[in-house]
């Protein structure tokens, strides 16, 4: 019989989340951590070395996107199940995580025993999320009914998103594109596309309706 502990990769750019990650998992007899990485590249290149079970990913990295590491890993790693453990609400970001290729979302104001539940869950080939984004899913599923006024997660893509919420955040388009590895010009044609989908007259009032999507998610 194979006792071989499964081995769990770590992806975030906070050292000290990782260390107490990494203690908490490493107390577990039947999981241990093979690798950590703060970006991801190194984060998919440490998990396609390691041959990981399952990697624990946050969304926001010093470079690069969660998500895309996320599609990245399910191309790549298909034996990988991906947990996200994120600080991003997990009504506007749970969905996207599990299109894009994670079996499980867990907000980092959770406690530890859901965190071990989560990635006990995604180990064993089960999608763990919360009871209300799972009552969530069924709904939506069953009624198959658009909502009647499209908010930001609904019109934009993943990329999109991801562009619109750094904005909020007050960076700017070329350190933006910095963080996701992407040149000014593609930042640039994004933010077209964002202002075109949510029908904003120019850059003034993109920044304005992002800033405001950021507060209000912080206020969550």
């Amino acid at each position: 019989m194979n006792t071989r502990p499964s081995k769990v990769f770590l992806v975030d750019d906070h050292p000290l989340l990782r260390e107490g990650l990494a203690g908490l998992i490493n107390r577990l007899p039947e999981i241990k951590i093979c690798g950590e990485a703060e970006t991801a590249g190194e984060a998919l290149e440490g998990i396609c070395r390691t041959r990981a079970d399952a990697a624990i990913i946050d969304l926001s990295l010093k470079e690069g996107s969660g998500i895309e590491l996320i599609k990245a890993i399910r191309s790549r790693s298909q034996g990988t199940a991906v947990l996200v453990l994120s600080m991003h609400d997990e009504r506007r970001y749970a969905e996207r995580c599990i299109r894009a290729g994670a079996r499980g979302y867990v907000m980092k104001a959770e406690l530890a025993t859901r965190v071990v539940d989560a990635l006990r869950d995604v180990l064993a080939g089960r999608i763990h999320i919360s009871e209300q984004m799972r009552a969530a899913f069924v709904e939506r599923f069953v009624d198959g009914t658009p909502p009647l006024t499209l908010s930001p997660p609904d019109v934009l893509s993943d990329r999109e998103l991801e562009v619109f919420e750094l904005l909020g955040q007050g960076f700017e388009t070329r350190r933006v594109a910095e963080m996701l590895g992407l040149n000014i010009k593609t930042i640039q044609a994004f933010c077209a596309r964002i202002k075109e989908k949510l029908q904003l007259a120019n850059a003034s009032e993109l920044l304005r309706e992002a800033v405001l999507w950021s507060d209000q998610s912080l206020s969550k």
